[in-house]
């Protein structure tokens, strides 16, 4: 495993390829409504991402075929956007996207209620967005990959919840995956110590119901196994001296 880790001036690119990846999803989180298709959602984002100059970093990546991956209900991850799904009142939408600007990539993960939504479903979409927080909590230089997990785990299992287990974070840099995979549940191993100028992508991805999932015969998208919700939330991150800044954020979601 060879964990990269970048300098003040790669860190520098970074933040402002994560800045603006960030207003691709405040952007996304404004238009999304009812009666869109999820191909719409595709569209506007692959032309926000270009509008900035930057390449949209998932389009074609190992085949995938779209630029945002628009995620549905029981869809946990990588749902192909279509002309034919239709967003209705009531639903939920991972919206997952990336970019490079200037070499660097970013990546980051958003869940969204389309119109009134249950309160299961909007405590689900919170749980896995302060499951997130809770895990950065513990990303600091000398902890491990496993205190980030557990921090995830913990929170989330604690409200009722289940951490998928197939499915992980990402060192990541002038690589959309780069070393080392981040669970987002404890395992034995600790995982790398963490260290000033790793950049990663921490992803919780929790379910309502079980953590187990199927992946279609799309081979991209990841459901349910039980059919229930899913929710994903995700932040490119830098560790710094003495924790971490998320570089996928703007002021106002701070």
């Amino acid at each position: 495993m060879s964990i990269s880790i970048k300098n003040e001036r790669e860190i520098d690119l970074m933040r402002t390829a994560g800045q603006l990846l960030a207003k691709v999803h405040y952007e996304l989180g404004r238009e999304l409504k009812e009666g869109m298709t999820t191909k719409d959602i595709d569209r506007l984002g692959e032309e926000i991402i270009r509008s900035f100059g930057c390449i949209p970093n998932f389009l074609n990546y190992n085949g995938y075929p779209a630029s945002i991956c628009v995620s549905v209900n029981d869809e946990v991850v990588h749902g192909i956007p279509t002309d034919d799904r239709y967003l209705q009142n009531g639903d939920i939408v991972s919206l997952d996207a990336g970019l490079i600007y200037k070499g660097y990539h970013s990546d980051a993960a958003r869940t969204h209620g389309v119109g009134e939504i249950s309160q299961e479903a909007q405590r689900l979409i919170d749980v896995t967005k302060q499951s997130f927080f809770e895990g950065i909590k513990y990303a600091k230089p000398g902890n491990h990959l496993v205190d980030i997990a557990r921090g995830i785990q913990t929170y989330a299992e604690a409200a009722g919840f289940s951490v998928v287990r197939d499915l992980t974070g990402h060192g990541i840099g002038t690589s959309l995956h780069e070393d080392p995979e981040i669970p987002n549940f404890v395992r034995r191993r600790r995982g790398a110590k963490l260290q000033k100028g790793m950049t990663l992508a921490i992803e919780p991805m929790i379910n309502e119901g079980t953590y187990d999932v199927w992946w279609l015969e799309d081979d991209w998208t990841v459901v349910t196994r039980d059919g229930k919700l899913a929710a994903h939330y995700e932040n490119t991150i830098a560790i710094t001296d003495d924790g971490c800044e998320i570089l996928t954020m703007l002021p106002e979601e701070k």
